[in-house]
């Protein structure tokens, strides 16, 4: 899957490579296949064609039917869509959200406060997983929708959507999922977690950036966010990104391909990174030990350090890894997962995210392990003497 890449790419949760599957897709559509796929001309109906393709693929590959599956610009889209649309369209009031879940449905709820509807979000326990029992104790009568991600994109650590969703729908409410970081990771059936409204991303398991979908339960009401045309059966105007959509339904068919042997070669990674770390480097920290998480994400806490230096320290040296979101990273600002985790600032800054795909090879880990123990000393070193300054 890929392009053979020059450094140690740890970064997978933040975006994969494109793979061989979707550039091979994508081809034709990027050069004579250019239709717009609403003409009934010919070089429409191909492209039309292709679309209706790939929505099959993404369909298949959660347990649902493809006239249920909306194409957006990412996941970031599907998530505003899903939360947005389903409480605009409904009369009830409330919203019930997790702490941990991703900016797209965090900054949506905020969006929902302004307009006067009241959100309640749900603290994690210490490991990151948030409890059932907790969601359901914040559901109210009135409540329209409630949103639970399938797997943090922070610390790897999966959730308990079918739970939620039962309480969710005995109150009549609404149940949305961000399953971008379970795709080619956990087998997703909407139709066993029974959830009503699920978002994927295509640049997360290969595909091209720029694509994603949002799965919607037949007979949910969604009011669109972008009008002006008639695609996606009225519920996303805008004419198809088709190279990117047939991307993605490539990428989408190949991740869910083989899931013991994809399974098998991320663990494998897993182990040697989560065993090298712990015998390299003393008074670390691996978030979510103890729950159940993916085994393409880890989260370190190397104690005293500084992640932003301890970052460039390791790009420098050939290996690249993250802080947490790369929809959030830039702005320096402690991860609000590790936050609502009960971490202090400083301990939620000393935190590296490590994750990789079904190319990364755990006897290439060396690459990382070699420096890490003379970067972290450094980073330590650094983070020591700016606090000596800052109490001066």
């Amino acid at each position: 899957m890929g392009a053979v890449l020059d450094h140690l790419y740890l970064d997978w949760a933040a975006t994969a490579p494109l793979s061989r599957e979707a550039r091979d897709a994508m081809a034709p559509y990027l050069a004579g296949d250019f239709g717009n796929p609403s003409s009934l001309h010919a070089a429409g109906r191909r492209t039309r064609l292709a679309v209706e393709a790939a929505r099959e693929q993404v369909a298949a590959a959660i347990g649902a039917q493809p006239a249920e599956v909306i194409f957006t610009s990412g996941a970031t889209e599907a998530d505003n869509l899903a939360l947005l649309g389903a409480v605009r369209a409904s009369t009830r009031r409330h919203v019930v959200v997790s702490a941990v879940e991703h900016p797209a449905i965090l900054r949506a709820a905020e969006w929902l406060e302004r307009e006067g509807y009241e959100v309640s979000r749900v603290a994690p326990d210490r490991k990151g997983f948030v409890h059932a029992a907790e969601v359901g104790a914040a559901i109210r009568d009135d409540t329209a929708l409630v949103a639970l991600m399938a797997v943090n994109n922070e610390t790897g650590v999966v959730q308990p959507v079918a739970e939620v969703a039962a309480l969710a729908h005995a109150a009549g409410a609404l149940m949305l999922c961000d399953a971008v970081q379970a795709l080619g990771t956990r087998p997703i059936s909407v139709r066993e977690w029974n959830v009503d409204l699920l978002s994927l991303s295509s640049h997360k398991v290969g595909g091209p950036q720029g694509a994603g979908a949002l799965y919607c339960r037949s007979g949910v009401d969604l009011a669109p966010l972008l009008m002006g045309g008639e695609q996606e059966r009225g519920r996303r105007g805008g004419t198809e990104n088709v190279p990117a959509i047939v991307g993605m339904g490539a990428a989408v068919a190949a991740a869910v391909a083989e899931p013991e042997a994809r399974t098998a070669r991320l663990v494998d990674v897993l182990r040697a990174v989560e065993y090298g770390v712990l015998t390299s480097v003393l008074d670390i920290l691996v978030v979510g030990v103890g729950t159940t998480r993916v085994p393409n994400i880890t989260c370190v806490q190397f104690e005293e350090a500084d992640a932003e230096t301890l970052l460039a320290a390791l790009d420098m040296a050939g290996v690249a890894a993250s802080s947490g979101s790369a929809c959030s990273s830039h702005t320096m600002e402690a991860s609000h997962v590790l936050l609502a985790m009960g971490m202090s600032e400083t301990e939620a800054r000393a935190c590296v995210r490590f994750s990789w795909g079904p190319t990364t090879r755990a006897e290439d880990i060396g690459r990382l392990l070699n420096p890490l123990p003379e970067l972290v000393a450094r980073s330590r070193e650094a983070a020591r003497r700016r606090r000596e300054k800052v109490a001066l």
